[in-house]
C-alpha cells in the first residue's frame, strides 16, 4: 500500500544568504501493507510529524520516493498531490480541527462538499455514517457543545466520509483522558477490521502504538527500530 524509499529532508534556518541546513529525515525506508495499522513512534523533534506531512503529500522531500499503490506522490506537483489526497486519504488530528461554526453533521459533510458531491447524496452518506458511529444524537451540536471524545469521533467520521483506503492520525488521543483514549483506540481497531482501512498513526505514546500491526520507532530522523509486527 505505502512504500517509502530513501526519504531525506532538511529544513533551512537562519537569515537569507546565511542559512544552515538542519537534517530532519535521513534516508528512511519503510512500508505499510494494505489493511494494517502502522504506528510511528518517537519523541517530539524525532522527525515523525515531518514524515507524516511527506507521506500525506503536504510536503515535498529533498530526495527519496513515496509510493501509494504504485503511484509516486513525489513525482506529482502540488495541485496533483492535493487532488490525490482528497480522493485517497483521511486525516485525524490531535486537536480535532473541527470547524467551530459548523455542526457535527456539517463538519462530517465538508469533504463531500469539497468534492462536489450532490446535496442529496451527501445527506444520505452523512446520516448513514453518523448512525453507524453512534453520533446521530449529536448531529446538530457545535464543537464547543461536545466533549473531547465526541469531537474526536466526529473527526474520525469526517475522515471516513470519502471512504479513503488510508487514514493518517496525528497523535489522535493526545488531547484525551485515558478512558476516552481507550474508546477512540477501540473505534480505530473496529474500523480497521470492519472496512480494511490502513491507519498510519503518529504518536509518542506506547499504549497507542500497542494497537498497531507494525511499529516503527524514530530517533533524530532515523529509524531506531523498524517494521516490527505486533511488538512494542
Amino acid at each position: 500500500m505505502i512504500e517509502v524509499k530513501g526519504l531525506a529532508h532538511s529544513f533551512r534556518v537562519g537569515k537569507k544568504g546565511k542559512e544552515t541546513e538542519v537534517p530532519v529525515l535521513k534516508g528512511l525506508t519503510l512500508q505499510a501493507a494494505d489493511g494494517e495499522i502502522v504506528s510511528i513512534v518517537g519523541r517530539s523533534g524525532s522527525g515523525k510529524s515531518t514524515l507524516l506531512h511527506i507521506l500525506a503529500g503536504f510536503l515535498q522531500p529533498d530526495s527519496g520516493r513515496v509510493l501509494v499503490d504504485g503511484t509516486d506522490l513525489t513525482a506529482m506537483n502540488e495541485a496533483q498531490r492535493a487532488a490525490y489526497r482528497l480522493d485517497h486519504f483521511g486525516f485525524v488530528f490531535q486537536n480535532f480541527q473541527l470547524m467551530p461554526g459548523l455542526t457535527a453533521f456539517e463538519n462530517v459533510e465538508l469533504p463531500l462538499t469539497l468534492k462536489g458531491v450532490p446535496a442529496a447524496e451527501r445527506r444520505r452518506k452523512v446520516e448513514e455514517l453518523l448512525e453507524s458511529t453512534g453520533l446521530s444524537d449529536i448531529r446538530s451540536h457545535y464543537p464547543n457543545e461536545l466533549s473531547g471524545g465526541q469531537q474526536q469521533r466526529v473527526g474520525i467520521a469526517r475522515a471516513l466520509i470519502t471512504e479513503p483506503p488510508i487514514i493518517f492520525a496525528d497523535e489522535p488521543t493526545g488531547s484525551l483522558d485515558s478512558e476516552t483514549e481507550q474508546d477512540i483506540l477501540l473505534l480505530i481497531q473496529s474500523l480497521n477490521r470492519t472496512y480494511g482501512i490502513t491507519f498510519v498513526i503518529i504518536t509518542h505514546d506506547d499504549e497507542v502504538a500497542a494497537i498497531a500491526d507494525r511499529t516503527y520507532r524514530m530517533h533524530d530522523g532515523e529509524l531506531a527500530e523498524g517494521g516490527l509486527r505486533h511488538v512494542i
